[in-house]
């Protein structure tokens, strides 16, 4: 598992005063899987029915870039979403701050009682964070939305997709690009090895065992390849 954070008051005031957002752990796995899968699911099944190597090539190649890019695009399209409506809502809380700061006061209050403050102290608190209008929006965010306190980035968020996408997408064409003997199955098996791969890496960010993760993305994965196949040994000659 990654070391974690130190609690030093350097250390402190570091993390907190620069978060470093949510990161692209969710993107790289998201378009790694799906790149395996879809690639492999095609091979899967023009190798079922029998077809060339050159039709393999052709559409797993189409699918890396095409697919790649569809998936890029859908994430930045979602992420700048999120980001633009962050961003909508930061105008609203403004707004407010500035036509009905007593309503937002309430606010304020409400949200820090929750939180365990009380008396005098959550009087004191409420106030002070009330005259701080970035302050004020950024606890609304974060506790009335349940939004993220940093902004997303869409670009950064679709190019980690995509590179995760092609990376992992490109693994089952390898060896009918190298024209190796029994492609089929060395491609079955090397997917098979990343769908593991990628499972067992994500156990880096969880407490599930990596064993376990790992057998479970590739359970995902390999019903995907399988459904794929049996569906093109139907067109087989």
């Amino acid at each position: 598992m990654p070391s974690e954070h130190g609690h030093s008051q350097a250390e402190v005031e570091r993390r907190i005063g620069a978060p470093s957002g949510r990161g692209y752990l969710r993107d790289m796995i998201y378009g790694g899987i799906d790149g395996a899968v879809t690639t492999f699911a095609i091979v899967a099944g023009v190798a079922g029915a029998g077809l060339s190597t050159g039709v393999i090539l052709a559409l797993g190649i189409a699918n890396l870039l095409a697919d790649g890019f569809s998936m890029a695009a859908g994430n930045y399209s979602g992420t700048k979403a999120e980001r633009d409506d962050t961003r909508r809502l930061a105008r609203v809380e403004r707004r407010h701050l500035a036509d009905d700061p007593e309503g937002e006061r309430r606010e304020i209050r409400e949200i820090l009682r929750l939180k365990g403050l009380k008396g005098d102290v959550l009087e004191a608190a409420t106030d002070q964070i009330a005259a701080d209008r970035e302050a004020a929006v950024t606890l609304m965010l974060t506790d009335e939305y349940g939004l993220a306190p940093v902004e997303p980035h869409p670009m950064r968020a679709a190019l980690a997709t995509f590179g995760a996408f092609l990376v992992a997408g490109s693994v089952p064409l390898v060896p009918f690009v190298l024209g190796l003997p029994d492609a089929f199955r060395l491609a079955a098996g090397m997917t098979f090895a990343v769908f593991f791969g990628i499972g067992a890496a994500k156990s880096l960010w969880s407490e599930a065992a990596w064993w376990r993760s790992g057998l479970e993305t590739l359970l995902i994965g390999g019903l995907a390849a399988a459904v794929a196949y049996g569906v093109g040994t139907l067109f087989a000659h």
